[in-house]
C-alpha cells in the first residue's frame, strides 16, 4: 500500500510522508487489456518506506541491488544500438517475444503494465522496477498540507505562463506559503528564479518577500520588468486596502555554485562577501519601489536582520538543488527548504573511492560509504517520464521508434565515414533540445485540450491529433540525445519533413518510402553538423544491413525507459537521507505535489528545522 503521511503544523509533531511497497503483487485489469503491478495492502508486509534514516538506505540498496544485473543498460547509448548490437545484451526470450508486440504496449512498459502471454521473468523484472520506484500521483495538497490555501492565478499574474508552468506555480505557491506561515517567515529566496514566475506569485498575491537569484541576467531583467507590470496592476487594487502593503520581488543575478555563495545571499551579508566575478555578475532591483509611496510600497528590508528565511526553488537545476539543501543544514537564518529539482544529467558525481563533498551525487553520507555510482548515461535516464510515455498514442510511439532507427544508423554513417566528427565534436549533440522541449509543451496542450473536444470533429482532425501526439513525444523518448560521444541532430526540426512525406496514419509505408525518409535524415544530419557530402556514401547498403534489427529498438528502448523511475528514485532518496542524517532537529519529507503528467519531476524535497 502507498500511504501518503505528511503534515506541517505549528507546535505539532511533524510526520514525513511515506511510501510503503508491499513485498507480494496482484495483478490488476488494464484498459489496454493487459496487466498492471497494483500494492495490495497486506497486513505488516511492507518492504521500503523512507519514514527513518535506516529505512530509506534499505530502500537505496535494495534498487542497486536490483539493477547491478541491468548495467548494460545505464551505460548504453542508443545511437550506437546497431554499431554495438545492443540487443544482444538482453535476454534472447524476452526479445523474441516483445520484437512482434504492438507498439501500444511497449510504450506502456516503463508504467509497469504487463500483458499475460509475456515470459514470467519478463513480466518480474517490469513490475519489480514499479514497485521500487516512488509513486508519483500528485498528492492531495489539502489533506497533506492542512490550512493550506492555493489562490487562482489572475490572469494578470499567469501572462505569460503555459499550462504548465501555471499548475507548477499555483501548487509550489500555495506549499510555500502555508510552510511560511507555520515557521513564522515572511521572507523567501527563490533559487533559480527564472523569469520570475513563481516569486511574483509570492510576492503580490501571498504577501511575501522575496529574494530571487537567477544566474541570467537576462531572466533578472525580464522578472523586473514583468514586476512592474503587474506593480501598476495590484497598486490599483490596495488602495481600496488599508490593511495591506504591496512588495515587489528583489532580483539577484549571481552563479550560486556553493553554499557560502547562497549563504551570503540569505544572511545579507552579500556586500561583505568576496564572491568574485565568476559567482556575482550584477545586482537589481525595482528602483521605483521608493518613488510609488503613495501606493504603499515597501521595498524589501531582507538583506539585515531577517532571522528567519524559507529557500524554494522550482526545478533548480542539477547542482543547485543540492546546494539549496546544504545551504539549509549550515545557514541558521534558514528554517526550511522546500526543493523540486531537475536536470539529474547535469549533477556532478563523486567517483567510487572519492570522497568529494562538493558533488551533487551521491549526497548523503550512507550511499556514498556504499559507493554508488550512476554515470551520466544513467543519469540522464533518470529524467525519462512513465507518467508522458503512458499518455503517446500508436502513431506517436511508431514515430519515435522510426526515428531512433534512423539516428542509430545515421550513427553508423558518421563511424565509417566520418569517424573524426565523433571524436573531435563530442559536445554539438545538444543544439536541438531546446526546440524539442518547446514542440513537446505545445502538443501536450493541444492534447490537453482535444480531450474536451468533440471526437467526431471533421476535416481531418484525427490526423492532426496523431501529429501533435507524435512531435509530443520527440523529448520523452530523448530522440538523438543520448550519447556521451555521439552527435546529435535535430530530429525534431525533421518531423515535419517526415509528417508532409507521409500520413501518421498509413501504417503500410513500404521500404522505399521509409529509405527516402531516411535519406532526408541523412541529409539535415550532415548540413546541421557542417559537414559537405564529399564522398560516395553507400546509405543503401548501410540501410539494408540495419534494416532486419530495428524491430529490437522499440523493445530495447522501453526497457532501459523503465529504469529511469528507480534511478530518479535512487537520486531523490539520496537527497531525503542526507537531510535524515543531518540530525534530530530536521524534518523532511518527500511529496508529489505536481500532475507528473503535466509536470514529471514532481517530486519536492521538504525539509524544516525544530
Amino acid at each position: 500500500m502507498i500511504k501518503h503521511d505528511l503534515s506541517i503544523r505549528p507546535n505539532r509533531n511533524f510526520r514525513p510522508i511515506t511510501y510503503e511497497t508491499d513485498a507480494k503483487k496482484t495483478a490488476a485489469v488494464n484498459p489496454g487489456g493487459g496487466t498492471v503491478a497494483k500494492e495490495t495492502d497486506m497486513a505488516g508486509v511492507c518492504k521500503y518506506s523512507c519514514r527513518t534514516s535506516s529505512e530509506t538506505l534499505q530502500w537505496i540498496l535494495a534498487i542497486n541491488d536490483f539493477i547491478k544485473p541491468y548495467r548494460f543498460f545505464l551505460d548504453s547509448h542508443v545511437v550506437n544500438f546497431f554499431k554495438d548490437r545492443l540487443w544482444e545484451a538482453v535476454d534472447k526470450e524476452w526479445m523474441d517475444c516483445l520484437k512482434d508486440e504492438p507498439v501500444e504496449n511497449l510504450i506502456q512498459i516503463p508504467s509497469g503494465v504487463v500483458q499475460d502471454h509475456w515470459p514470467a521473468s519478463l513480466k518480474e523484472f517490469v513490475i519489480a522496477l514499479r514497485s521500487l520506484s516512488l509513486p508519483r500521483k500528485q498528492a492531495d495538497l489539502l489533506e497533506e498540507f492542512p490550512g493550506l490555501h492555493m489562490a487562482s492565478l489572475s490572469t494578470v499574474l499567469a501572462q505569460g505562463m503555459n499550462r504548465k508552468k501555471k499548475h507548477e506555480v499555483e501548487a509550489l505557491a500555495a506549499v510555500v506559503g502555508q510552510i511560511a506561515k507555520d515557521v513564522e517567515s515572511k521572507t523567501i529566496v527563490d533559487v533559480g528564479s527564472g523569469q520570475g514566475y513563481l516569486a511574483q506569485v509570492l510576492s503580490f498575491e501571498y504577501g511575501l518577500s522575496i529574494l530571487a537569484i537567477d544566474a541570467s541576467s537576462h531572466h533578472g531583467n525580464i522578472t523586473d520588468a514583468r514586476a512592474e507590470r503587474i506593480r501598476k496592476h495590484y497598486a490599483a487594487k490596495i488602495r481600496k486596502s488599508e490593511d495591506r502593503e504591496l512588495s515587489v520581488p528583489k532580483t539577484v543575478t549571481c552563479r550560486v555554485l556553493s553554499p557560502e555563495t547562497l549563504k551570503a545571499l540569505s544572511n545579507g551579508s552579500l556586500e561583505k562577501y568576496d564572491v568574485g566575478k565568476q559567482y556575482l555578475i550584477g545586482e537589481s532591483s525595482i528602483g521605483q519601489a521608493q518613488e510609488h509611496s503613495e501606493d504603499r510600497l515597501t521595498p524589501h528590508s531582507y538583506m539585515v536582520g531577517d532571522s528567519s528565511l524559507i529557500l524554494a526553488g522550482l526545478h533548480a537545476c542539477g547542482d543547485l538543488s543540492v546546494t539549496m539543501l546544504r545551504t539549509f543544514l549550515e545557514c541558521n537564518e534558514v528554517k526550511a527548504v522546500i526543493s523540486v529539482g531537475c536536470c539529474y544529467n547535469l549533477l556532478s558525481e563523486e567517483a567510487a573511492g572519492k570522497d568529494d563533498s562538493h558533488c551533487g551525487f551521491p549526497l548523503s553520507k550512507s550511499v556514498k560509504a556504499v559507493g554508488l555510482v550512476l554515470g551520466k548515461s544513467a543519469r540522464d535516464l533518470a529524467c525519462q517520464s512513465a507518467d508522458r510515455w503512458r499518455g503517446l498514442g500508436q502513431a506517436a510511439g511508431l514515430h519515435n521508434f522510426e526515428l531512433h532507427a534512423f539516428r542509430a544508423t545515421f550513427q553508423m554513417i558518421l563511424l565509417r565515414y566520418y569517424s573524426e566528427v565523433l571524436v573531435k565534436s563530442p559536445a554539438i549533440g545538444r543544439q536541438g533540445k531546446t526546440l524539442r522541449r518547446q514542440h513537446h509543451q505545445r502538443a501536450l496542450e493541444s492534447n490537453l485540450q482535444c480531450q474536451d473536444c468533440p471526437k467526431n470533429s471533421s476535416g481531418g482532425s484525427s490526423q492532426k491529433r496523431s501529429e501533435d501526439e507524435t512531435r509530443c513525444s520527440m523529448s520523452d523518448l530523448g530522440c538523438g540525445n543520448d550519447g556521451k560521444k555521439g552527435v546529435t541532430c535535430d530530429d525534431d526540426a525533421l518531423f515535419h519533413k517526415i509528417s508532409s512525406t507521409r500520413s501518421v496514419k498509413n501504417e503500410n509505408t513500404n521500404a522505399v518510402d521509409s529509405f527516402s525518409l531516411f535519406m532526408k535524415f541523412c541529409d539535415s544530419g550532415l548540413a546541421r553538423l557542417g559537414i559537405n557530402e564529399s564522398q560516395e556514401i553507400d546509405y543503401s547498403g548501410i540501410w539494408k544491413e540495419t534494416q532486419p534489427f530495428t524491430e529490437m529498438i522499440g523493445p530495447y528502448w522501453s526497457l532501459r525507459a523503465a529504469l529511469g523511475p528507480v534511478l530518479e528514485t535512487i537520486i531523490l532518496l539520496d537527497r531525503l537521507l542526507f537531510l535524515q542524517e543531518s540530525s534530530d532537529w530536521v524534518e523532511a519529507a518527500l511529496v508529489p505535489i505536481f500532475d507528473p503528467v503535466l509536470s514529471p519531476r514532481n517530486m519536492a524535497i521538504i525539509g524544516r528545522k525544530i
